[in-house]
């Protein structure tokens, strides 16, 4: 049983981990992207999806670390599971995906000038 209670508990580390990827990687696309994108694009403004995946970071850092802590003290002893996703990085994965999903494709390209088809 301890070994598949360590292989639950290496699953529920990788989605922490990947959680928090995935917010890191919105908040970085999200700071390359003028402002005016945005708003052309009919989104929120760049200000307000900053402040929503930076929280999402955060909140999916401390999400990973904590499991990885609790797994590091546990291990394949007994499974962590659920216990340790705690509202807000669900949270995060909502704000995470919404961005990626529907704000990035959105705002693609936006501002970079260089005619109908991109830049050189």
């Amino acid at each position: 049983m301890d070994i598949v209670n360590g292989g639950l508990n290496f699953l529920f580390l990788l989605l922490s981990a990947g959680i928090f990827g995935m917010s890191a990687y919105g908040l970085v696309h999200a700071l390359r992207v003028p402002p005016a994108a945005f708003v052309a694009a009919g989104k929120l403004k760049k200000n307000i999806w900053l402040i929503i995946l930076a929280l999402a970071t955060l909140f999916s850092l401390a999400g990973a670390w904590s499991f990885l802590n609790m797994f590091l003290l546990v291990g394949g002893l007994q499974f962590i599971g659920l216990s340790a996703v705690s509202i807000f990085s669900i949270a995060a994965v909502i704000a995470a995906v919404v961005y990626i999903v529907d704000v990035k494709p959105a705002v693609k390209g936006m501002g970079r000038g260089g005619g109908p088809y991109g830049g050189w």
